[in-house]
């Protein structure tokens, strides 16, 4: 399951994590979102140990989404020592989202 990262655990669990990290941003109410969700649980899995892959709801942390200019989603953005290193607009594939997690290692 992903780690659910929220406004108050963003800066521990994201700008200081030592491995590379993939943020989902989602909401309850966005089908494309609950449609990659499964997905982004399956990497979780799979990427256990070599990179956090975690989850933020747009509804309950809403500073987020404003930092990094969040205006659709699912938007995915990836980070590597803190730093965005990449970003993705709208509903992706598997294939799509381990080769960015797989760049980033």
């Amino acid at each position: 399951m992903a780690l659910e990262i929220n406004d108050s655990n963003f800066e521990e669990l994201v700008t200081k994590s030592d491995k590379p990290v993939m943020l989902d941003f989602w909401a309850t109410w966005c089908g494309p979102c609950k449609a990659i969700s499964p997905i982004v649980d399956e990497l979780a899995k799979e990427f256990e140990g070599k990179a956090v892959v975690a989850k933020c709801n747009v509804d309950s942390s809403t500073d987020l989404p404003i930092k990094f200019g969040v205006r659709n989603i699912p938007t995915i953005l990836f980070f590597k020592n803190g730093e965005l290193k990449d970003k993705l607009v709208g509903s992706t594939t598997k294939a799509v989202l381990t080769e960015k997690l797989n760049s980033l290692l």
